[in-house]
């Protein structure tokens, strides 16, 4: 049987509810229509509809993918994803969380948090094809003109369109400065878009009538490097100002990439001829525009990670449960049976255990950054909205980063607790790791993410995002000082948090004499981070329990899974903060032709 999906709701619930306590901060900021009511009833839709329409598609997307004409440009996608799409946009999904203006509904941007996760454990390879006009939606509305807003929003909103990023070239990577993408503009006010593009995800495609592409290009005037890029708006098909569609544009899928995995999403080569676009926000400023769909998209990014973790574990423990095999080191658990279970197994149960811990605890630090975002939206107070903003501009990398390379992790622990069967497709497994793999590489790499933490979330601010975190651990520590309880978790917890500060202040002050420094401690700081994060969440997550009126086998799942964390998981930081105290000679000092050529 191929691998199957039940969204976690009791587990969800619990981190909205108990954890987070959301229905009063949502109130708190103006949107009360996000009732527990309301939420409740979005959550339960939710499970259904990925579970019944997008789940059974997901291996017809792996085994079948998309196909490409290439005389005429055109994209089919596996059978089953365009009737699943229009359910998604009957359903109003596309516009859960949009601004009511543009034909949202207004709800908290936490909201689709859990129907996203849910979207990427059932369909990873489906779920690509909205999850981009999400960051195109963003950036219209904080850098569109008004008209701009008024043609493209709604009906990316509503998702009759849908919205791409066009940043990557065949020459250029993350290195955005170096694209040769032009823009000449006209005397109508439009400009002329021309060039190639790469990895456009959703590209093409037969699911809506229009894309929007979001396209990095220079104007003729542009200044050398980074500082010369702007951002233009260029539809499939032309979209004047007063909103009619008319002639397809000069933009044309030239090819689509055969891949690892996600194989029911579309990777695109695009080409612009001239196409018709509009530029958007001011010129040379696209970065800043950029960075606006490039952050919305790594928080979504690290979702990708968290559902396929969900489902590997989800299904890891089924097979676990079921497969009879030897028995326990300490004696038959089930004399009755020709072998116990192997989830009596001390290996297995470390694997288990591990991908539990890490996946509930990322899906609160996705969540709380879900928050934070809302919190920087809605507050009435400018500081609090402040604080949000560099909050989850710092956790953004750590999200993105350890989310996804957990995932990598999780999907290969789940398929190694089926043995030989999980390398097989009869179960599924091996489909979650392919697909696992690329959300490591997308939307920045996993070095990109640990360099933007250290770098300009850590260094360039002077630590202000992680000073905002370490204090909320310490308010934290400080409120459950006297609950014996929750000692074991408290000291450990306030000791991380404090050698966290300590680490970082002496790579900054290694930096500031060698600036490989940052670089070199750049991946182990990312991780060190985010291992001290998770037990901040794992010790919020017993006390909520121990507060809570829920039943004592979930009080006791989470302590003993915190306590698995604490004991097993979170040692992993004395690795990475040894790295980081090694220095930068160790990996800088080789001469480059020393690392050999072939023959």
């Amino acid at each position: 049987m191929s691998s199957s999906y039940s969204a976690p709701l009791a587990d969800i619930r619990f981190a909205l509810y108990d954890v987070l306590d959301v229905e009063p901060l949502f109130a708190r900021l103006g949107l009360a229509d996000a009732s527990a009511d309301v939420i409740d009833a979005v959550l339960d839709e939710a499970a259904r509809f990925t579970g019944t329409v997008l789940a059974p598609l997901n291996a017809i997307g792996d085994e079948i993918g998309c196909s490409f004409a290439p005389a005429t440009a055109a994209v089919t996608t596996p059978p089953g994803f365009r009737q699943a799409f229009e359910q998604f946009v009957e359903g109003g999904w596309t516009g859960l969380t949009s601004a009511a203006e543009f034909g949202g509904q207004g709800l908290p941007h936490t909201l689709g948090v859990p129907l996203n996760e849910m979207i990427n454990a059932a369909n990873l390879a489906w779920g690509n094809f909205p999850l981009l006009s999400h960051g195109a939606i963003e950036a219209l509305k904080q850098h569109g003109e008004p008209w701009q807003q008024e043609v493209f929003l709604k009906p990316l909103v509503e998702g009759r369109w849908t919205g791409t990023m066009c940043l990557t070239e065949p020459h250029c990577g993350t290195d955005l400065g170096l694209l040769k993408t032009r823009a000449e503009p006209g005397a109508d006010g439009t400009c002329s878009i021309t060039g190639t593009k790469i990895f456009i995800t959703a590209g093409e495609h037969d699911l809506t009538d229009n894309i929007v592409h979001l396209v990095l290009a220079k104007l003729p005037d542009a200044p050398a490097g980074a500082k010369g890029i702007s951002l233009f708006v260029v539809p499939k098909y032309k979209v004047a100002r007063d909103g009619s569609v008319g002639e397809r544009n000069a933009v044309r899928c030239g090819s689509i990439e055969h891949k690892m995995g996600i194989k029911g999403s579309v990777t695109c080569v695009m080409n612009f001829d001239g196409a018709e676009g509009y530029l958007v926000g001011r010129p040379h400023k696209g970065l800043q525009a950029m960075f606006t769909m490039m952050n919305t998209a790594r928080l979504g990014v690290g979702l990708q990670g968290i559902g396929l973790s969900e489902r590997a574990y989800q299904n890891a423990l089924r097979y676990a449960r079921e497969r009879l095999q030897s028995r326990s080191l300490s004696g038959p658990r089930h004399p009755d049976k020709p072998a116990d279970p192997i989830i009596v197994q001390p290996d297995v149960r470390r694997m288990l255990l591990t991908i539990k811990s890490l996946v509930e605890g990322s899906r609160l630090l996705a969540l709380h950054a879900a928050t934070l975002v809302d919190i920087a939206h809605h507050s009435p107070d400018p500081a609090e909205r402040e604080q949000a903003d560099t909050l989850v501009s710092f956790l953004t990398p750590i999200s993105k980063a350890c989310q996804t390379e957990w995932s990598i992790e999780n999907t290969y622990n789940a398929l190694q607790c089926f043995g030989g069967h999980g390398y097989i497709r009869e179960h599924g497994m091996e489909q979650l790791a392919r697909d696992a793999r690329i959300t490591t590489l997308y939307e920045g790499t996993t070095g990109i993410q640990a360099l933007d933490l250290i770098g300009r979330k850590t260094a360039a601010s002077h630590g202000a995002g992680l000073k905002l975190f370490l204090a909320q651990v310490e308010d934290f520590a400080r409120a459950h000082e006297g609950d014996a309880a929750l000692a074991e978790f408290i000291g450990p917890l306030r000791a991380k948090a404090g050698e966290w500060a300590q680490l970082t202040e002496r790579i900054l002050q290694r930096a500031a004499q060698d600036p490989e420094e940052i670089g070199a401690a750049s991946y182990d700081y990312l991780f060190y981070s985010g291992y001290v994060v998770l037990a901040y969440w794992w010790a919020r997550s017993v006390a909520a329990a121990d507060a809570s009126s829920h039943g004592e086998a979930l009080k006791q799942a989470k302590r003993e899974t915190a306590r698995f964390y604490f004991a097993r998981v979170l040692p992993r930081t004395l690795a990475h903060a040894a790295s980081i105290d090694s220095g930068a000679a160790a990996l800088m000092a080789m001469a480059d032709a020393h690392f050999g050529a072939p023959g």
